[in-house]
């Protein structure tokens, strides 16, 4: 085994206290917080001691039993989103409780923010979580457009850890929230457990210029560390490379954390993209050893294709076929749960060993 060789040398980014006040008040321009000024002073200055120490993780508390350093402090954040993912897994291994699909509104477009119009592909989701009540399934939807319509709501950019070692990517992730950069209301902690406690995942979204839109893309990106991701950050100290170099090359087993749950894909578009985006999403899903609802359970298509965008609601309203198509993967993906549970229906290569698990 070589020794973990970690590369540095990027510009510096420490910001000085005049820059960072200022960007810090920049948030505060409303004429409403004048009378405030003493207040946001005190504020200001306890939020450059937190950014000048580096407090990433103010609360923590030691890791105990069951961690590989039991001495180390973890971030209470940690700790809950880790809490509410084992009880998700819990809910979701117990024959007892209902089979659960989460249904997720990629399009970040909302009539309560400026489109001023409902997405279509709210519509669809509409539509679909009708159809597996009807089926009898537990509905959790995650509607990704409260990203740009809901004060808080955000999905921070995935940093790669996994690109400096496996090891380093810790699952559910450990890089947000970081307080003293200001990257808190992090939606992955509540958004991991979903994952989690459901049997099968249905992804609706429209196409952004060949692609899937931001905050879908921010999400799946943040879902890296479900795909053999460590959950154990006191094996790394941290986030302490050159010790997740040494764990990687000594050899890491890649733990596919959703390993078994199905999925399904509904990829609307107005002009191009949808094949590609819909593929897309299903090597991915599929990467991260989910099973694929199959043929039905997969779709993509084109809504009011190369018409104007005013009436692509009443296109909608008009397209019977792929209404019909939705239908049909939301019944293919329910079926699929179905038969899997009652061990009816495996995956083919259940028991296979990928020789190149990354």
């Amino acid at each position: 085994m070589t020794d973990p060789d970690v590369r540095e040398g990027m510009p510096p980014v420490k910001l000085s206290r005049e820059a960072f006040e200022a960007r810090y008040r920049s948030q505060f321009i409303d004429p409403a917080f004048a009378p405030l000024t003493r207040e946001l002073d005190a504020i200001v200055g306890a939020a450059w001691d937190a950014y000048s120490h580096s407090r990433k993780a103010p609360l923590t508390r030691k890791a105990g039993e069951g961690f590989a350093d039991p001495d180390y402090d973890l971030a209470v954040d940690w700790l809950d989103a880790r809490a509410a993912i084992l009880e998700a897994q819990r809910r979701h291994d117990d024959a007892n409780e209902a089979p659960r699909i989460l249904v997720i509104n990629g399009s970040a477009r909302s009539e309560h923010t400026c489109p001023g119009e409902m997405s279509k592909t709210w519509r669809l989701v509409e539509q679909v979580e009708r159809e597996f009540i009807e089926m009898g399934f537990a509905v959790d939807v995650l509607d990704l457009s409260r990203l740009t319509s809901e004060y808080g709501r955000t999905i921070h950019p995935c940093k790669s850890c996994v690109s400096t070692a496996m090891p380093l990517c810790h699952w559910p992730c450990s890089c947000y929230p970081n307080h003293s950069l200001g990257q808190t209301n992090d939606w992955m902690n509540e958004i991991y457990p979903l994952w989690v406690a459901a049997h099968g995942i249905l992804i609706i979204t429209p196409v952004n210029w060949y692609h899937v839109p931001g905050g879908l893309k921010a999400l799946i990106d943040r879902m890296v560390c479900a795909d053999g991701g460590n959950p154990d950050p006191t094996s790394t100290h941290g986030k302490k490379a050159a010790e997740a170099k040494t764990i990687e090359l000594r050899g890491w087993s890649y733990p596919r954390h959703l390993e078994g749950r199905h999925f399904g894909l509904i990829v609307h578009g107005d002009s191009v993209g949808a094949e590609g985006a819909r593929r897309a999403l299903s090597d991915w899903l599929i990467d991260m050893h989910l099973v694929s609802a199959g043929r039905f359970g997969e779709t993509d298509g084109y809504v009011g294709y190369m018409e104007q965008y005013a009436t692509s609601h009443q296109a909608l309203d008009e397209d019977h076929a792929f209404q019909q198509e939705v239908q049909n993967t939301a019944r293919a993906l329910g079926n699929a749960i179905r038969l899997a549970r009652t061990g009816r229906l495996q995956d083919p290569g259940c028991g296979l060993k990928d020789p190149n698990p990354k």
